[in-house]
């Protein structure tokens, strides 16, 4: 009896890229129909942090350590620590595809193998961009104001949005680490400490001394100072200025998601092309 192996797809020359660019949005077109099919879950990711941001504002929010108006300096914290949450459904989508054997399926098709992942970033990048919008409003809402020029105000989400990026690729690898939909909930909690141990809700100098030196360094903490420095937050000089972390945020706020993704970026592409092994 003769056994037919399948071969891998020929690519055209010259045409592999657009080859892959036209599958990846294949494939973001399909995450996206998943919020259409599921736009509850689309609007709690939204409403989410600008609950948060009500809470902190203005039922627990203190400003403990911080001069001047305390809105000025949470809702870029807020827009920061926004970046990290929501990777929950990111996870869930790459295990469930994983164990419902819709990536094997994929793979055996005439597509780019990378347009499963790049399709995913791509939806999890504008649903972000959908998230930092809305809460932009909802802090012009409460009376927040941002003192800067259009191109700082841009810099600044490109910052927000670097950083979501990199948080993107980890969370994909700690998804395809986890393996299984039930084991992602284990895995996001490994998440929060990056957010809440951080500058985004309260500064540095609150805190114990050895936590605070920790909190500095802290990716996101990064990101919401260069954030609030680009916003022109009066909040954004505090105590903590003199130490190298605060003096170089914007450095940091760059270096940071670029070794973010130096590491997990290629170790989730290495994971998932061995998926088939």
């Amino acid at each position: 009896m003769t056994t037919v192996t399948p071969t891998a797809p020929v690519v055209p020359r010259g045409g592999g890229i657009r080859w892959a660019l036209t599958d990846s949005w294949t494939m973001s077109r399909r995450e996206l129909a998943r919020w259409a099919r599921g736009p509850v879950q689309v609007v709690v990711g939204l409403v989410f942090p600008v609950m948060l941001l009500l809470m902190f504002g203005f039922l627990i929010g203190g400003g403990r350590g911080i001069e001047g108006e305390y809105l000025a300096f949470l809702v870029p914290g807020m827009l920061a620590l926004t970046m990290a949450f929501g990777l929950e459904s990111t996870m869930l989508a790459v295990t469930q595809d994983l164990n419902k054997g819709v990536v094997d399926r994929f793979r055996s098709m005439p597509m780019a193998s990378s347009a499963v992942l790049v399709g995913r970033s791509v939806a999890d990048m504008l649903q972000s961009t959908l998230g930092l919008a809305v809460l932009i409003g909802a802090g012009y809402a409460i009376g927040w104001r941002w003192h800067g020029g259009p191109a700082d105000f841009l810099a600044a989400v490109g910052l927000l949005l670097l950083f979501r990026f990199a948080m993107l690729w980890l969370g994909i690898q700690l998804a395809m680490v986890a393996g299984r939909p039930e084991l992602v909930q284990a895995v996001q909690i490994l998440v929060w400490p990056i957010g809440f141990l951080s500058n985004a809700i309260a500064t540095p100098e609150s805190m114990p001394g050895r936590l605070g030196a920790v909190v500095e360094w802290n990716p996101m903490s990064a990101t919401a100072t260069a954030v609030r420095e680009l916003l022109g937050a009066p909040a954004a000089q505090g105590a903590a200025d003199g130490s190298w972390a605060a003096d170089h945020a914007a450095l940091l706020a760059v270096g940071w998601p670029v070794v973010l993704l130096a590491v997990f970026f290629p170790l989730a592409v290495r994971r998932f092309g061995r998926l088939d092994g």
